[in-house]
């Protein structure tokens, strides 16, 4: 282990919170324990915030893989403060293949991204018919947050519509996309539900969560309950 890795390693067991890793340990049932410290999120942006600084930075971006969850969680608010499109691209895809729970995954949120739509999507295409299920699930994620609104085309939810898969937590994603995009895209993406085009575990896990959330209108609400 490089110098600032185990300076990291110190950091973390210092800011660990022993009942937030039981609270973190439940939320991630397929993980050991063992792999979790327990560190809050926002003491572990605050934490990147400050490291970002360190000259030494890019050798613990090199090293992977690393062997606490915090350690990835920390990785990833790194790249989400990288202010170049092409090194966060690379920082992304030297971690997505050690990426193994779907926390992890939804915080790599990199800020570049945002601002370069179009450079983005040849990658999402590509990690969307990835064989591991957090690239996939990242892809998703990916299109839900930044090709819903002003960059929105039909070709999107379609790209979501085509993943066919038994990984839970794939599917939740694609349930997540389409129920923002019900309430952002409604218009758009009905079809895919008064259609029945969706896998059914899809179809349902979309209906529930749109009509859970507060985004959706009482009257499309109303008219999902009918799709179930």
């Amino acid at each position: 282990m490089d110098d600032i890795s185990k300076r990291i390693e110190v950091r973390l067991f210092e800011l660990r919170d022993e009942g937030y890793r039981e609270l973190q340990s439940k939320l991630m049932p397929g993980s050991p324990k063992e792999y979790i410290i327990g560190v809050r999120i926002p003491t572990l942006k605050a934490l990147a915030a400050e490291l970002s600084k360190d000259p030494d930075i890019g050798e613990f971006l090199s090293v992977l893989p690393h062997r606490y969850y915090e350690e990835y969680n920390l990785h990833a608010f790194l790249i989400m403060r990288e202010k170049s499109f092409d090194k966060a691209l690379e920082q992304v895809e030297k971690l997505l293949p050690y990426v193994d729970n779907w926390a992890t995954c939804d915080s790599i949120i990199p800020k570049a991204f945002a601002r370069n739509t179009d450079a983005l999507l040849p990658h999402i295409r590509r990690w969307i018919v990835s064989e591991r299920t957090y690239t996939v699930r990242f892809a998703v994620g990916c299109l839900m947050r930044w090709y819903l609104d002003e960059h929105f085309k039909p070709e999107y939810p379609a790209m979501v519509a085509e993943v066919k898969s038994e990984e839970y937590y794939i599917n939740m994603m694609c349930a997540w996309y389409f129920a923002t995009a019900l309430a952002k895209q409604y218009d758009a993406v009905i079809p895919y539900l008064s259609e029945r085009r969706l896998p059914e575990w899809v179809h349902k896990k979309t209906i529930q969560k749109a009509r859970e959330s507060f985004r959706v209108t009482e009257e499309h609400k109303e008219y999902l309950k009918g799709l179930k």
